[in-house]
Order: structure tokens, then C-alpha cells, then sequence
């Protein structure tokens, strides 16, 4: 029978479901691994909602590490398909340590540090824009799908590190046409790969962003808690017998 202990646990694991969007696991560099690339999958979700159609993925190479810089190559692919169209007009991440100011050349050159990003993702530590404003959230250029994009880009830091970590990883998609309702979408790390050594972090998966059917389970959990606390409540009440 489905009692008031198995409600309270569906509820908090449909509750967990609907947290923040979930990231997968972080990438850890040091001077070690300048050379060697890791690239990170994308998926693209607004409102809750993740939608197939789009999808990018970005290349890092690390290509240098001095004092308190770190710095990269990186190439931006749009993957977005099946009929739909989008330009990612940014991409971002966290730092650890915090990153105290960012450059940046190509087909990303502008920087925004401590800056919102939609969709329930909140602050993040730094993103690479195509077109300047002073927030991550939205501007006019980008690649579009079908395209590719590269340039270089150095991470500062107030004191020399032993190593840094990259984590949260989000791109930003806008123009969408294709997508009924949707013009603009963020999308979260989905997995990684590594190439050539030993970068920490590997071939990883992360959470998708939960479904809309997880609505309805969200839904049933609550009116099954509700049902069972009123039949409580009601045998409670009834007159005892002899």
C-alpha cells in the first residue's frame, strides 16, 4: 500500500529533482597538463524544460600557465538540429580560486565577471560573450548552429595557484526559431572528455534537467500525502465499539 512514509519519500525525491540544474563533475588543472584539451557537452533547457533540438559542445586547451594566468584556446561548436536554429551568444563557468578578472580574443571577446545567468542558474563566476554588455544574459551575435567559433582566452588570478579548478559549466542560446514558445534557452554540461594526459576530471555525466513528466510525479506525490493524512484523520474520528 502506498502510506504516508512512501509519500513523504517521493515527495523528496521529486523535491530533490526540481533543485538547481545539476552540473557534472569539475576539472582540475595545473601546469602539468598545459597541451592537453578537455571538451565539454551541452544540452539547452528553458523554464524546466530541456529541449533535443539544441545542443553545443567547447574545446579547451590549456596553453599556458604563469604566476597568477591561466590560458586557453578554446573552439565553440552549435549542434542545434532538426529543424531548429540558435546562435550561443555566450558560454561560462566557475572558478576555485576565485578568478579576480578575465581577457579574452575571437569569436567571444568580450568578459563579464560575477554576472546572472537565466534560467534558475544564478551568479556565475565568469562568461565569454560575442557582443559587449554588462551582463552574460543576452546579446546579438554569436555561432550559429551549424558553426564553429575559436579564440584564446586567460584566466587572472590575485596569487600564483597550485592548481584550478573549472566547474558549472553553462552556454547561452539565443535566436531560437524552430522551438514552439522558445527565442532564447541556457544550456548545462552534460559529460566531458579529456585528451592528451591526465586532466583531471575524465569522460563524466552530469544530470539532465528534469523533465516535464516530473511535474506530474511532483503533482501525485503531493495529493497522495493529502489523501493519506485525511484518511488518517478520518478513522481517527470514528465512534469505538464494544
Amino acid at each position: 500500500m502506498f502510506g504516508l512514509s512512501s509519500a513523504k519519500k517521493l515527495f523528496g525525491a521529486v523535491a530533490l529533482a526540481f533543485a538547481a540544474p545539476a552540473v557534472a563533475e569539475p576539472i582540475t588543472l595545473d601546469s602539468t597538463n598545459v597541451g592537453e584539451s578537455f571538451t565539454i557537452n551541452y544540452d539547452g533547457f528553458s523554464d524546466g524544460v530541456t529541449h533535443g533540438q539544441l545542443g553545443s559542445s567547447i574545446t579547451f586547451t590549456l596553453t599556458g600557465v604563469q604566476d597568477g594566468a591561466y590560458s586557453f584556446d578554446y573552439s565553440v561548436a552549435n549542434l542545434t538540429d532538426d529543424g531548429a536554429d540558435s546562435r550561443i551568444s555566450s558560454f561560462s563557468f566557475n572558478t576555485d580560486p576565485d578568478i579576480s578578472g578575465a581577457t579574452s580574443t575571437g569569436a567571444y571577446p568580450f568578459t563579464v565577471t560575477d554576472s546572472r545567468y537565466p534560467n534558475g542558474i544564478g551568479t556565475v563566476d565568469v562568461c565569454f560573450k560575442a557582443a559587449g554588455s554588462n551582463s552574460c544574459a543576452g546579446n546579438a551575435n554569436g555561432v550559429g548552429a551549424g558553426e564553429t567559433g575559436s579564440g584564446s582566452l586567460t584566466l587572472n588570478f590575485a596569487d600564483p595557484l597550485a592548481s584550478l579548478t573549472l566547474s558549472d559549466f553553462f552556454v547561452r542560446y539565443q535566436g531560437i526559431t524552430g522551438i514552439d514558445g522558445v527565442t532564447s534557452a541556457s544550456g548545462q554540461m552534460t559529460s566531458s572528455t579529456t585528451t592528451g594526459g591526465s586532466t583531471s576530471g575524465g569522460s563524466t555525466s552530469g544530470t539532465p534537467v528534469p523533465e516535464p513528466g516530473m511535474m506530474g510525479m511532483f503533482a501525485a506525490a503531493l495529493i497522495g500525502l493529502g489523501l493519506m493524512r485525511r484518511r488518517r484523520r478520518s478513522i481517527g474520528s470514528q465512534p469505538a465499539f464494544a
